[in-house]
């Protein structure tokens, strides 16, 4: 079974504002669709939200940061296994319930 891991495995942003990159790793032998999640969609955007990433390669997680009190919140990284030829990375998503998904605690400070 594929699964995703996160590099860094926690983010760290000013309350104020910025910006995290992270790593999403795919160390399986299959292709995986990706979808994020936020428990904070107004202080928080995502680049990109869904996407796919190949067997043994990676994909960029831009965190941005809006201006917002401090807190602590969460980004959830759900992934499916799809075909080499899959074009759609929401349609896993829409057909049913994610293959796994790998927790980012995001703290700004």
């Amino acid at each position: 079974m594929a699964s995703v891991a996160v590099d860094p495995p926690a983010c760290q942003v000013p309350a104020a504002g910025g910006t995290s990159t992270h790593q999403l790793n795919n160390s399986g032998a299959t292709r995986l669709a990706f979808k994020v999640k936020s428990s904070n969609n107004n202080e928080y955007r995502l680049k990109p939200v869904f996407g796919f990433i190949e067997p043994g390669a990676s994909s960029a997680l831009e965190i941005t940061r809006l201006n917002g009190a401090p807190k602590e919140d969460k980004m959830v990284i759900q992934y499916a296994e799809v075909p080499a030829d899959a074009t759609d990375p929401q349609a896993p998503f829409k057909a049913g319930p994610p293959a796994g998904e790998v927790v980012l605690p995001v703290t700004a400070a």
